[in-house]
């Protein structure tokens, strides 16, 4: 069952008899799931499981849904605006990024005549988005995140942002912020896999900061409902509204070698390492169009393997594109030259002047689409921007910086008692 089939089941748009017995044995399994999960809350809440304190400030970003919820671009903007914003910027700020890499690598072989070279691996997915748009910090690729976060403080980090971190309870932080889509807030109301939340809303107590994104394909109403929802649950909770703002169409351009992200075989991605092909920097192999003026009115095939796709097309569709057709795959797709020669058929028969997709997608056909000739590919790129909230969430992430989160700080001492004992 693909991504798309599993939404209508779950949603109850599939109606019948075996789409009913189905959703009882989802109903089933997502009891035994909710009360795993409830009792690992409960043992992290009473301490009776350990939240490892590490010796540097940090900041999770994450969710309460399986699926797209914006966490990316949010975390590509908390990275650069501690980095980067005279606001924020604190001296000595040396930032990384902790993420777990899922589904993000695929080993590569040597070359025979390379046989000597270290093996590498090729970050695709979210820690290559994460690796381009974030030069002022490294990428820590680990499924384990207290490790992950020993490896960066390793090399130099202080200030760590946990990417997906909110249910990853073992790395005590200061700051929890929970990213909530306005198309798809509370996952059909139901725990995985008879709904798509991955623990029940009530967790968001737990949050310091909701930022509710794509708020821009919500109206005022639906906004108002969203937010209430959340106050009910804990009524001091910073909320912010965020879409997320094309910026540029970036196109590919033929290269005689394939473009590979390629990292060494560690899994810490320097700053300001970009993307890379063998040794060599790639950056030139794309032409930015900052003009986005010139998609409008073009025919556009769009394809995507993302968690939210219908917010990806709503985007196309707002920024005056002719959309003709698109091509959805599930969420971290494994994309292969047939799939390519697929969606470049569909494209064709349509007589497209252009194929979209994500950035992320991006990641994963660049090295693909070598000796490309008939037809043009790129990806959107898009940016996290507030419409309201922002400044009581910055205060709050300075002060976590400074370490004056007083419900986090007792925490913290807490834990540091912790560590202490045998």
């Amino acid at each position: 069952m693909n991504q798309e089939d599993y939404r209508k089941l779950i949603s109850g748009r599939t109606t019948g008899l075996g789409s009913s017995i189905l959703r009882l044995l989802l109903r089933i399994a997502a009891c035994a799931y909710s009360l795993v999960i409830r009792l690992r809350n409960f043992f992290y809440s009473k301490g009776w499981f350990r939240a490892h304190r590490v010796n540097a400030t940090v900041i999770s970003i994450g969710n309460i849904t399986a699926g797209g919820t914006g966490k990316t671009p949010l975390v590509v903007w908390l990275c650069n605006e501690i980095t980067q914003s005279p606001k924020l910027k604190t001296k000595n700020c040396q930032c990384a990024v902790l993420t777990r890499g899922y589904k993000a690598t695929q080993n590569s072989k040597p070359c025979p005549e390379h046989s000597r070279r270290i093996k590498t691996q090729n970050y695709f997915d979210e820690p290559a988005i994460l690796a381009e748009n974030c030069p002022g910090a490294k990428v820590v690729v680990n499924p384990d995140r207290v490790a992950g976060a020993t490896e960066a403080i390793a090399v130099g980090a202080n200030i760590l942002i946990m990417d997906d971190g909110f249910q990853h309870r073992r790395l005590a932080r200061d700051l929890d912020i929970v990213a909530i889509d306005a198309t798809m807030p509370f996952g059909f109301g139901k725990i995985l896999p008879a709904g798509l939340l991955r623990e029940p809303i009530t967790a968001l107590k737990r949050a310091d900061a909701v930022v509710v994104t794509r708020s821009d394909q919500a109206d005022e109403a639906r906004l108002t409902e969203i937010e209430n929802r959340i106050r009910d649950i804990k009524a001091d909770i910073a909320i912010a509204r965020a879409i997320h703002a094309p910026v540029s169409v970036q196109y590919h351009e033929v290269a005689a070698t394939p473009a590979h992200p390629v990292i060494p075989a560690n899994t810490v991605i320097p700053a300001k390492a970009g993307i890379h092909k063998s040794d060599e920097t790639v950056d030139s192999r794309f032409r930015r169009n900052d003009n986005l003026e010139e998609i409008k009115g073009k025919k556009v095939f769009a394809f995507c393997g993302i968690g939210n796709p219908r917010a990806f097309l709503n985007t196309l569709q707002a920024l005056g594109v002719d959309l003709l057709g698109s091509k959805v795959f599930d969420d971290h797709h494994h994309y292969t030259k047939a799939c390519l020669a697929e969606i470049r058929t569909q494209a064709k028969q349509l007589k497209a002047d252009l194929t979209l997709t994500t950035q992320k997608d991006w990641t994963k056909i660049a090295p693909l689409l070598t000796g490309e000739k008939h037809l043009s590919f790129a990806f959107l790129a898009v940016e996290m921007r507030f419409q309201a909230g922002q400044d009581r969430l910055t205060g709050l992430i300075e002060d976590a910086l400074a370490g004056r989160i007083r419900g986090k700080y007792t925490r913290r001492k807490s834990e540091a008692r912790n560590n202490k004992e045998p």
